[in-house]
């Protein structure tokens, strides 16, 4: 009962910082309503037993690609000033397009039965321990390989870097 709870709490928090996201006018609270949408996914990963995606999500995620985004957003200075002109006929078309996908997948929901509720099952699939486990038993040689590439891209994007 408890995780039921849980799930209908980070499902609600995720479903308002969607909107919030969708709805805020200043890029980097976008962002930011971004973030929180990725900590309740990665909360949803947790409850599902898969901690090793919930900490990739929160580090990869939340971390590095927003703090690019917000970075790339403070960098271009986006004012009011330079702004574009807006096209009320283009937002007309967006609004009927996505009015219509609306109605198709409320339609398509409507048409499909109610599945039978799912018992989760508890094991060790998601742990961070069997992963590691498998990845250093199984496939060393790809891991070292694939890190072996990443230095050299590194080592590449500094050269390119400082060519000029």
């Amino acid at each position: 009962m408890n995780t039921q709870i849980i799930f209908i709490l980070l499902s609600l928090m995720a479903i308002g910082s969607a909107v919030m996201m969708l709805a805020s006018k200043n890029p980097v609270k976008s962002i930011l309503w971004l973030i929180v949408v990725f900590f309740a996914i990665s909360g949803h990963y947790i409850l599902l037993n898969a901690q090793f995606l919930a900490v990739v999500n929160i580090i990869v995620y939340a971390g590095a690609i927003m703090v690019l985004f917000l970075f790339v957003v403070m960098l271009m200075n986006l004012n009011a000033e330079t702004e574009p002109v807006k096209n009320y006929r283009l937002q007309f078309i967006g609004v009927i397009s996505g009015g219509s996908l609306l109605l198709i997948l409320l339609t398509f929901l409507m048409r499909t039965p109610v599945a039978q509720p799912v018992q989760m099952k508890v094991g060790e699939s998601g742990l961070i321990g069997k992963l590691g486990m498998t990845l250093f038993q199984n496939y060393v040689l790809p891991f070292e390989i694939s890190s072996v590439l990443f230095l050299s891209a590194m080592v590449g994007a500094v050269i390119i870097g400082k060519r000029n």
